[in-house]
């Protein structure tokens, strides 16, 4: 199979022509029109039972709450409950914000206990979960010197060990015996050297013979030399980062990382504003210390109380001015036309994050990354910055949405970094050195709705909701550092479930705190707002509340009104402290997972554009289908497809080395543990689907839907080795939920 592999879509929208599968009443979601506007569905609708062709005379079956509606000749056992029927996989949701093991670091400056001294914590986790997962390592039987690497046989670098090198030097020995075969995926063409022109791994690479050949010297001899393309290798050296990555952005380089983990990197913008809000605390004590003596007095003369306001007039003069303001920066733009990719945990990879641009995501962001590892340098969280050049172009812009003053297209772009932070400074230099090193930047999104306990107990995440002020200084601070980057926040509902907070902190985050204006620190300044419609507590475990999210979505719109009528008041903010002219955009997330699910969020909950999260790492297409308004049943091959571009990608990414091979089998098969729940649009008697639904045993419509389909790690291992073959005797996978896990010394088959 090749890439380039043509494959039709089949549209089911009621209208399918020349031949395509249709399904009459899907049409409901979409009108038909040459412009293809989108007809959210009512409640009524979307119960509404879907059936497939001409009408039968017998019903449908009723739609069961919880259980995918498959059609009873795809289903294994359909004498059978389906409810009972149904695998298992709630537990697996969780997966998408598990805790990995880089959450599990701890460094003492980021911990008064420390290692010692810390109460062993009780709380069990849930035992679907595998909390600290291993997948063993991929590597060479023997290890090439890297003098031997890229040169040829007879011409090597000088190795700098000498006779005391403890690697091979003897080239063609690795390759026949400290190696293992080439891949004859992509017809055996190295995918790097099919992009630049060149490999930057030679020897090491799995498919070197694509790019390598023997030659006859002039004594007769026959040399192993590596090809190269001089034209198209000096081209990409122009144009690719400093770390030598193939059409990547934000590449920081090894010496910038090398100066943060040493302390050789400074912060002056952060320390100017640190300082500032030290310099001015005694003063904001006092303000507020006459305020309160104030209230508690209800007999002071009208003199002696304009006495006291001329005195809080001075100290708010006083206060320092800080150096950057919110409404200097770049103008951000979020409507229906933009749909969002969520920072997902693990699988928000560079790759994944690609092809999901491929197939219309329009606002990327990168997998939450912690404060205190970027700023000491650490290669793991600087690697989740990198973006690919796709995602530095711009948004498509139709106008469709709320354009606020000032808002260039061309000046935007579709990748943003979300970080984790649990205390104002350490949030103010982990965006200040994001700035200075990262030129690619839409936004940055300080992640306060993570419900990793690991993450919430030092503070940050979701543990951020309960600290509303501290939480607006966080973001504030982080405004007066960025330059004209804009500062978003994404938030939960609240910590517990049932008792909804985000409404209160939404007013709070968008008019600033009372004491914050009073004080004359103006507003956070945040150019959006993203709200998750759950609880910290509650999780996957049920269906996001979208209902929440649509009154706080009319709350954040007359507080637009509220701003005007504090003009010429004690309580107006700074013009200068308001990002976006005063427009705060907001995006809900939660259970999107089809064109209808988008659009009726876009028109019910009136946000300015949805986050999708589960639903594009179980279908990536889901953008394809907002973008078209179209349900489309995607056939086996073309899912197919999709594994491959991700194997291709990955292996450019991460390299096509047996240590490249084995991360970006490690990857595919975690996008696989999603993609393997997804039931083709064909095979349901009901539309639309629910991404809460849990398919009953099933059967394809052909042997490869049916593969794609499987739930078996057994099987994800057989389709990664399509592409990356077999694997390496010492890999291992771990599924994020416990009940699939794969080693690769007993595998069948």
């Amino acid at each position: 199979m090749t890439e380039t592999a043509e494959v039709k879509n089949t549209l089911v929208d009621g209208v399918a022509e020349n031949g395509g599968l249709s399904v009459p009443g899907a049409g409901d979601a979409v009108a038909a029109t040459d412009d293809r506007k989108i007809e959210p569905l009512t409640s009524n609708k979307r119960d509404r039972p879907h059936s497939e062709g001409p009408a039968q005379t017998d019903s449908p079956t009723k739609r069961q709450k919880g259980v995918a509606p498959i059609k009873a000749e795809f289903l294994l056992h359909p004498n059978g409950d389906r409810a009972d029927q149904a695998r298992r996989g709630a537990e697996a949701d969780d997966a998408a914000e598990a805790a990995d093991s880089r959450y599990q670091k701890t460094d003492s400056r980021d911990n008064n206990q420390g290692g010692r001294g810390r109460k062993k914590d009780n709380k069990k986790t849930p035992k679907s979960q595998n909390t600290s997962r291993s997948f063993g390592f991929s590597s060479d039987k023997l290890h090439l010197c890297s003098s031997r690497q890229s040169t040829p046989e007879f011409s090597p670098r000088e190795c700098q060990f000498g006779a005391k090198c403890k690697f091979e030097h003897d080239l063609r020995k690795y390759l026949s015996e400290g190696k293992r075969e080439n891949l004859p995926a992509w017809n055996g063409l190295c995918p790097i050297f099919e992009a630049r022109g060149y490999c930057n791994l030679g020897w090491k690479c799995r498919f070197h013979l694509s790019h390598s050949e023997e030659r006859a010297t002039e004594d007769g001899k026959k040399e192993l030399v590596l090809i190269e393309d001089a034209e198209r290798k000096a081209k990409d050296l122009e144009t690719t980062g400093p770390g030598g990555d193939i059409s990547i952005v934000n590449a920081v380089p090894k010496e910038s990382k090398i100066n943060l983990s040493r302390r050789k990197t400074g912060t002056p913008k952060s320390d100017q504003y640190i300082e500032w809000v030290n310099a001015n605390a005694e003063l904001e004590r006092s303000l507020f210390d006459g305020r309160a003596k104030e209230n508690n007095d209800d007999d002071i003369p009208d003199d002696d109380a304009a006495t006291k306001k001329e005195d809080r007039d001075d100290i708010r003069a006083r206060f320092v001015e800080a150096p950057f303001r919110p409404s200097e920066k770049r103008r951000i733009y979020y409507g229906p036309e933009t749909p969002v990719l969520a920072p997902l945990t693990t699988q928000g990879n560079l790759p994944y994050r690609r092809l999901c641009v491929e197939l219309g995501a329009q606002v990327t962001w990168s997998e939450m990354a912690m404060g205190m590892p970027l700023v000491q340098g650490e290669n793991s969280e600087w690697a989740l910055i990198k973006a690919h050049e796709s995602e530095a172009t711009s948004p498509k812009f139709l106008s469709k949405g709320t354009v606020v003053q000032g808002y260039d297209n061309a000046r935007d772009i579709k990748f943003g970094a979300q970080i984790a932070a649990n205390k104002p400074w350490l949030a103010t230099k982990t965006v200040e050195v994001l700035t200075s090193l990262c030129p690619s930047l839409r936004a940055i999104d300080l992640n306060c709705g993570c419900p990793i306990n690991l993450v919430c107990e030092k503070g940050a995440g979701s543990a951020l909701l309960d600290s509303p002020s501290k939480l607006e200084n966080t973001l504030r601070g982080m405004n007066y550092v960025s330059n004209d980057v804009p500062i978003t926040v994404k938030i939960r509902m609240g910590t517990r479930d049932g008792q909804p907070t985000a409404h209160k902190l939404a007013k709070r985050l968008v008019l600033g705190g009372r004491e914050a204006i009073e004080a004359g620190k103006g507003t956070a300044g945040v150019a959006a707002i993203t709200l998750h419609g759950r609880s910290k507590q509650q999780r996957y475990t049920r269906s996001a509340d979208w209902g929440y999210i649509a009154e706080c979505s009319a709350l954040i719109n007359r507080l637009k009104r509220e701003q005007d009528d504090q003009t010429d008041t004690i309580a107006e903010a700074d013009p200068r402290d308001v990002a976006n002219e005063g427009h705060v955009y907001f995006v809900g997330n939660g259970d999107c997972y089809s064109h209808v699910d988008y659009y009726s969020h876009i028109e019910n909950a009136k946000v300015d554009s949805v986050m999708v999260a589960r639903g594009a790492l179980i279908k990536p297409w889901i953008f394809e289908e907002i973008e078209t308004g179209q349900y489309l049943d995607k056939t086996g091959t073309e899912r197919l497809a999709y594994v491959e571009k991700f194997a291709k990608y990955g292996l450019q990414n991460w390299g096509s080395d047996e240590m490249g091979i084995g991360l970006t089998r490690r990857f595919l098969l975690e996008w696989l543990s999603f993609s393997c729940r997804y039931v083709p649009i064909g095979l349901l008697e009901h539309l639309p689907p629910n991404i809460q639904d849990r398919p009953p045993a099933f059967k394809g419509r052909d042997e490869l839907e049916t593969l794609l389909s499987s739930d078996n790690y057994k099987d994800w291992i057989k389709i990664s080795e399509m592409f990356l073959g077999p694997a390496h005797p010492n890999f291992k996978f771990e599924p994020k939920h416990k009940s699939n896990s794969y080693d690769s010394l007993n595998a069948e088959g």
